[in-house]
C-alpha cells in the first residue's frame, strides 16, 4: 500500500473482492496522483515519470531528457536498442541489444535503481542448457522479458538458419537457461502474455523471411510447456498509412479492465525507405487472437533528431512496458534510429479512451 492510501473494498455476498477503491494515494516522491483501476497488475510506486510537457495534448509523449541509453555506454558496444526492461527486487533489471564493434548482434543483462541510469554488463549473455544444435547461433536481437510466476522469460530473434524466436528463462539476470526454439524460421517479434490462457502459455509472433521483410502480420500461439506450440491464430493485419507494409508486437501485453492493451509497431515504405512508428490495439482478455479496437493514428513516429538520425533512420520501436496499476502510469521503452534507447509515456485511461475514440478494425 502506498504512503497515505486507504483502500474501499466491495465485497460479494461470499465475501470476495468485487473491486477496490483507492484514495490519497501519492507516489514515491509524495506527489498525490490519481487512482485507476484499469491495469490488472501490480503497483509499481518507483516507475519512471515525467509528467506530459504543458501545452500539450499528445496521449503518448517523450522523456525530455532521451536517449535514455546512448549508444556506447559500454565499451564493446556500436548501438543500444530494441531491449527489454522489467521490475527486479525494488529495483529494474533488463535484456539489452548491442551490436558490437563488428556489428554482431548480440543481448546484454543490466541493473538500474531508477529505470534511467543503467549498467549494463559489456559482456553478453552466454546462454546454458540448451541443446547444441539449438544452441547454435550467428545472432541474438531485439529481446522481450516476461514475469511469469516469478520467473523472468526472455524471447529474441534467434539466428538458427534463419530468423526464429528463441526462448529462454533467468531467475537472476546473471545465469539464463535457454530452451528450445518455438518455431521454424522465418519468424520475429516473438513476445510472451505475461500469465496463460487457458492453462498454456501464449506468444504473439510475426511470421517473417531471411531479409528485411517487406509484409508481415501478427498471429497468436499456444503451448502447455514452452517447447511444443501451436493453435495458431491471426490476430492483426497491416493497414494503410503508417502501417501499410506490416506491423510486428510490441512490449508484453498489459492486462486491463479493458482486454489486453497491445502496444506493437507499423511500418510504411516510403520514397527514402522503411519508417517504423507505434501504435495500440485492444485484444479480447480470453480469445486474445481477436482484437476488439484497433487505432488508426499512432502514438509515436520518428520525428525527433534521435529518432530520425542514427544506423537506421526513422525507426520508433517499442519492445518493453512498465505499468503502475495504482496510477494507470505506463513508461514504454524503445529503441530509437536502431541506435539508442528511448523512453516515452502514457497514462491508461487516456490511452484506451484514444484507442476507442480512433478505433478502426
Amino acid at each position: 500500500m502506498r504512503k497515505n492510501e486507504t483502500r474501499i473494498y466491495f465485497l460479494a455476498g461470499d465475501g470476495s473482492i468485487l473491486a477496490v477503491k483507492k484514495c490519497g494515494a501519492t507516489d514515491g516522491k509524495g506527489r498525490p496522483v490519481t487512482a485507476s483501476q484499469t491495469i490488472l497488475g501490480a503497483d509499481l510506486p518507483n516507475i519512471p515519470w515525467q509528467d506530459r510537457p504543458a501545452g500539450s495534448s499528445r496521449v503518448m509523449w517523450r522523456y525530455a531528457a532521451n536517449p535514455v541509453i546512448p549508444r556506447d555506454l559500454i565499451p564493446c558496444a556500436n548501438s543500444i536498442f530494441n531491449s527489454a526492461v522489467v521490475p527486479f527486487q525494488g529495483a529494474f533489471a533488463g535484456v539489452f541489444r548491442a551490436d558490437d564493434r563488428r556489428r554482431t548482434m548480440r543481448v546484454h543483462a543490466g541493473r538500474s535503481g531508477d529505470g534511467i541510469d543503467w549498467e549494463i554488463d559489456n559482456e553478453p549473455i552466454r546462454f546454458v542448457g540448451a541443446a547444441p544444435e539449438v544452441a547454435e547461433s550467428g545472432h541474438y536481437y531485439d529481446p522481450r522479458v516476461t514475469e511469469i510466476d516469478g520467473r523472468y522469460y526472455v524471447t529474441w530473434c534467434n539466428d538458427h538458419h534463419g530468423p526464429t524466436i528463441g526462448v529462454g528463462w533467468t531467475d537472476d539476470f546473471r545465469t539464463f537457461r535457454q530452451l528450445e526454439n518455438a518455431f521454424l524460421p522465418a519468424n520475429r517479434n516473438g513476445v510472451l502474455f505475461p500469465r496463460k490462457i487457458g492453462g498454456n502459455y501464449a506468444m504473439l509472433s510475426r511470421p517473417s523471411d531471411w531479409g528485411h521483410t517487406p509484409f508481415g502480420d501478427i498471429f497468436y500461439s499456444e503451448s502447455p510447456d514452452l517447447e511444443y506450440w501451436g493453435r495458431h491464430r491471426h490476430v492483426m493485419a497491416r493497414k494503410g498509412g503508417w502501417q501499410s507494409l506490416k506491423v510486428g508486437a510490441g512490449p508484453v501485453p498489459i492486462e486491463t479492465a479493458a482486454g489486453w492493451l497491445l502496444i506493437y509497431h507499423g511500418v510504411l515504405l516510403s520514397c527514402n525507405g522503411y519508417v517504423y512508428s507505434c501504435g495500440a490495439a485492444l485484444l479480447d482478455l480470453d480469445e486474445p487472437w481477436k482484437v476488439t479496437h484497433r487505432c488508426s493514428d499512432y502514438l509515436l513516429s520518428p520525428q525527433t533528431i534521435y529518432e530520425c538520425v542514427g544506423d537506421t533512420p526513422n525507426v520508433v520501436f517499442p519492445c518493453a512496458a512498465l505499468t503502475d496499476a495504482a496510477t494507470g502510469r505506463i513508461a514504454v521503452y524503445y529503441g530509437a534510429a536502431d541506435t539508442v534507447t528511448c523512453l516515452a509515456f502514457a497514462e491508461v485511461d487516456e490511452l484506451i479512451a484514444f484507442i476507442k475514440d480512433h478505433n478502426e478494425l
